[in-house]
């Protein structure tokens, strides 16, 4: 965490800490599924350690905190809310992945990706500075996620080249964002308060108690400022002066190496230290700052926001998918949802807990996506599961909701099992057509049922059902290609289509056997075919 919070986390003297029953509201011992390694790091929260996943042996990094340490509600809260806001961001691949969370009596334990190459820091530290190029490569990547932050409602707050991570040593080594102890949820238009961050990455907003999500901008123009010279822009002999020189010291692009700076480089990091936060560059600007675009050229298509990507994945997916996903959002811990919470709350603008056609659209066009008002239009349709022409709580959850809570098994089971009512191991065509009576739409079970039901024997086991939750739109195309490729079935449909007159039922069964070959294909080639070791303070890793 940053070193500037009012928040002393020393244990006071005659102090002692919270009973503390349950703060991840998961339970299960984190020993069972992970074997501890190695110490990675120590800070006054706890430790950190290399762990190996049980099952796959997979490294990971365990971050455990202290239950000892924490004193007041408000630490149990801060802890709360990283983990909710890890599990909201999951999903870029630039922000730390948190594979669990577990809780013993001592401890708090936080499971993710390990950061097997150290801190960006240390490589800036071995580089003195950085060039242009490779300056702008490692900046796209950080306003990336600061733009990902920003567009889930998410301020970081402690943005500095130690809360990033690379995955291996090599050249090869990916960036990833981690530590998000001190970013808060926000909505547009309030401001926050706490003074916080790290001392030389501090906006000048921060300082005077009032600020939003610019204050992430004024941070990645110090990170930047730092990887073209090799120093920050305001400094001093204490934290007094150095926050006394971000409030009123002249920016120095003059003084050597900035000579050598080219005029681009020196507009991008003049406009994300704009005093005024007003006339500071937004994450979406600074990508699209022309220093910034790759090659010198704009991106092929505009930025757009992760809710509206996953809001539109959910609309090309059939009713059983989106429906088993509703089942899931349902069934997902209270912490793993806190930030949709969040956004659909900022969504529903006249508090009815439904999300009308014009409230989304004017939602997502906060977010930066100006689409057309018929495409809103659709999106609704598509996410609206009870026909009512508005979008609840649950079907905003089941639509937006980050893929990767189908990786985990009980979900998956959950899931299954809500449709198998009988539990004979198989959903039927009956227990489908049940399960879509409450949807308010004409659902074709049938093609359903074509597509899901590789092995072609009527019903759909739980590894079929598996199979269709965690495909992904390639899996879907790579399908329906080798569908092609094989030709089966294709060829007897075409000489039908050539030798009868086409009728309605018979289009209909030529599009049960298209989808049911495609599906076949699919199944055959399936048959054939981050933490870190340096310093952890105050909980980091």
């Amino acid at each position: 965490m940053g070193n500037c919070s009012s928040q002393d986390n020393t244990v006071p003297a005659g102090y002692k800490a919270l009973k503390v029953q349950q703060v991840v509201q998961q339970s299960g011992d984190v020993r069972d599924f992970y074997t501890f390694d190695k110490q990675l790091g120590k800070g006054n929260f706890g430790i950190v350690h290399l762990v190996f996943d049980k099952k796959t042996n997979e490294k990971y990094a365990c971050k455990s905190i202290s239950k000892r340490k924490l004193v007041t509600p408000e630490d149990v809260e801060d802890v709360r809310r990283e983990i909710q806001i890890m599990n909201h961001l999951a999903g870029h691949k630039n922000v730390v992945n948190i594979r669990g969370t577990y809780e013993d009596k001592n401890f708090i334990h936080i499971v993710m990706e390990v950061g097997a190459g150290g801190e960006l820091f240390d490589r800036i530290a071995e580089a003195g500075h950085f060039s242009e190029r490779r300056a702008a490569e490692v900046m796209r990547t950080i306003v990336s996620v600061v733009h990902h932050c920003h567009t889930m409602n998410v301020v970081h707050r402690d943005l500095k080249p130690e809360n990033f991570l690379l995955t291996e040593r090599g050249p090869g080594g990916v960036i990833k964002a981690t530590d998000f102890g001190l970013s808060r949820f926000f909505k547009e238009g309030n401001q926050l308060d706490e003074i916080v961050g790290s001392p030389f990455y501090v906006a000048p907003e921060v300082l005077k108690r009032s600020y939003g999500k610019e204050a992430d901008i004024w941070s990645c123009g110090v990170i930047l400022y730092i990887l073209l010279c090799g120093w920050p822009p305001f400094h001093g002999d204490s934290t007094q002066a150095i926050f006394k020189n971000i409030l009123s010291a002249p920016l120095d692009l003059k003084t050597e190496p900035w000579s050598r700076v080219s005029a681009d480089a020196k507009d991008c990091v003049r406009r994300m230290l704009a005093r005024d936060p007003r006339k500071r560059l937004t994450a979406e600007q600074v990508l699209n700052h022309p220093w910034m675009r790759e090659n010198g050229a704009a991106p092929d298509e505009a930025f757009v926001p992760e809710i509206l990507i996953r809001m539109r994945q959910f609309t090309k997916m059939n009713m059983l998918k989106r429906e088993a996903l509703k089942v899931i959002a349902r069934s997902l811990p209270h912490m793993e949802l806190a930030g949709m919470r969040e956004m659909f709350q900022e969504m529903d603008e006249d508090g009815s807990a439904t999300i009308t056609v014009d409230e989304l659209r004017e939602g997502l066009r906060r977010k930066g996506a100006e689409i057309a008002l018929g495409e809103v239009q659709r999106i609704l349709n598509d996410i609206d599961l009870d026909g009512n022409s508005k979008i609840d709580y649950e079907e905003f959850l089941a639509a937006t909701m980050h893929l990767n809570k189908l990786s985990r098994e009980e979900n998956m089971i959950a899931a299954f099992e809500y449709f198998d009512k009988d539990k004979s191991g198989f959903i039927t065509r009956d227990e489908l057509m049940n399960a879509m009576k409450d949807i308010d739409a004409e659902v074709d079970v049938d093609a359903i049922l074509a597509q899901v039901d590789q092995n072609g024997d009527g019903r759909i086991d739980y590894e079929e059902f598996c199979a269709m939750m965690r495909a992904t739109d390639l899996d879907v195309l790579k399908s329906a290609h080798e569908a092609l490729k094989t030709k089966v079935v294709v060829k007897s449909v075409l000489a039908r289509v050539q030798a009868e007159p086409m009728r309605e039922d018979s289009i209909t069964d030529m599009s049960r056997k298209s989808s049911r070959a495609m599906a076949t294909a699919e199944s055959r080639k399936q048959r054939g075919a981050s933490a870190t070791p340096a310093n952890a303070e105050e909980g980091e890793q």
